[in-house]
């Protein structure tokens, strides 16, 4: 019944979209007294990767005892996966009393917040509830203007990768996204940057310079002999599949190297246990449907996709894939990276978000490859994957993160 409730509150300011601006969301936090000014955080934005580096970040420094607070966005299956303390989601009850407070906050007189700051307000009102030592947080669109950017001393701001995602509000080419997602960047505060583009980061290091921000450039940990991770002479087990989490593992150790240099004890043993006992619902992740394995990733965007295309091709062949994509997202660039020739496709909509029309995705997707084995299109999730699975092949879903959170809803029930 509280999770009903939470999402029906939470339903109240659905209609109000994406609006990005930081007017509502400071107004509504000084109606709540501030809770963000009691919250130390790590800031996290990028295109990709940002929920792997959350998901490493928080399992690190919770093996290092720390009491740490995270929050991500979106949630697959339930809105208390947004926010955790020590990889624990809060409970339905909590989370709606917590968001009565918060609409409670909001004036008569005041502009109307959207559903993402009514969320981002909850968690900063949680974690300064919670007392958390920490709170590793990940920027929802952007970045400068998200409403996760409302802190102006973050300890670390980590901009893990840009590509073309959510162009129609952040900008059509890849510096204008940079200048976006370089708005997390704070005067005199220490960042971490990924693998970008080169004019992505002719973008963020002007940025850094201008406000003095010490900024460390990363490169991927790299492959032992043995299977183990590698980053600058550092080893680790790496549980997250797919080699994409070379360059995100190597990120977050930097941003804890980071927080070392600011005086927080995490040793090098702390810090491969933390590691080695992340997990992240939905990125190159191994399911089961009706008995058979079937692969999970979200891969949303062309980059996702290929980082995806990468795992996949170790394993057999061809692929069998069951895809859902929302009407924004760049269905071409996905098409080209995942589709081979006598591969099979599944076309689905992505039920209660604004979906792609199967038939049309179908005609796109035969024309970037035409050597489809077959492509087919269904009216629900369920008979596409009994479909997919009767073929023995290999078994991808993927194309949409709403789409995951529909399966896993319907796995929890078979």
């Amino acid at each position: 019944m509280s999770y009903a409730a939470v999402s029906d509150l939470l339903g109240q300011f659905q209609h109000f979209g994406i609006n990005l601006g930081l007017s509502r969301i400071q107004t509504l936090l000084n109606n709540l007294r501030n809770p963000q000014n009691s919250v130390v955080i790590a800031h996290v934005a990028g295109t990709n990767g940002k929920g792997s580096v959350c998901a490493y970040l928080s399992s690190i420094l919770k093996a290092a005892d720390y009491k740490v607070g995270r929050f991500t966005s979106p949630h697959l299956v339930s809105w208390t996966e947004r926010m955790c303390i020590n990889n624990q989601q809060i409970s339905a009850e909590r989370l709606l009393a917590i968001l009565e407070t918060v609409k409670a906050a909001i004036a008569p007189e005041d502009e109307t917040p959207t559903q993402f700051e009514i969320i981002t307000a909850a968690a900063f009102v949680y974690f300064a509830q919670e007392k958390v030592d920490i709170a590793v947080i990940e920027v929802g669109l952007g970045g400068r203007l998200d409403s996760t950017n409302v802190c102006d001393r973050p300890l670390v701001s980590v901009i893990t990768s840009i590509g073309m995602d959510h162009w129609q509000r952040l900008g059509k080419t890849l510096d204008k996204i940079a200048g976006e997602k370089a708005g997390v960047l704070k005067q005199d505060c220490p960042a971490v940057i990924g693998e970008v583009p080169e004019i992505a980061a002719k973008v963020i290091q002007e940025k850094a310079e201008s406000v003095n921000c010490p900024a460390t450039w990363i490169q991927a940990a790299t492959r032992t002999e043995a299977g183990l991770a590698n980053y600058q002479g550092f080893e680790y087990d790496l549980p997250l599949l797919g080699d994409i989490q070379l360059h995100n593992s190597a990120i977050a150790i930097e941003a804890i190297y980071s927080l070392r240099k600011q005086g927080w004890q995490i040793s090098d043993a702390q810090l491969r246990e933390g590691i080695a006992q992340t997990s992240w619902a939905g990125r190159i992740e191994w399911r089961q449907w009706k008995g058979q394995k079937i692969l999970i990733d979200g891969a949303h965007n062309g980059v996702a996709a290929e980082a995806l295309r990468d795992y996949v091709d170790g394993l057999s062949q061809p692929v069998t894939w069951v895809m859902g994509m929302l009407s924004t997202k760049d269905h071409q660039n996905v098409f080209r990276a995942l589709l081979r020739e006598k591969d099979t496709l599944h076309l689905v909509p992505v039920g209660g978000h604004s979906s792609a029309k199967p038939s049309e995705l179908g005609m796109l997707a035969q024309l970037i490859c035409p050597g489809l084995k077959q492509c087919l299109t269904h009216k629900t999730l369920p008979e596409a994957l009994d479909s997919a699975i009767a073929t023995g092949e290999t078994v991808v879903l993927c194309g949409s993160l709403y789409l995951l959170g529909e399966f896993l809803g319907y796995e929890a029930k078979i």
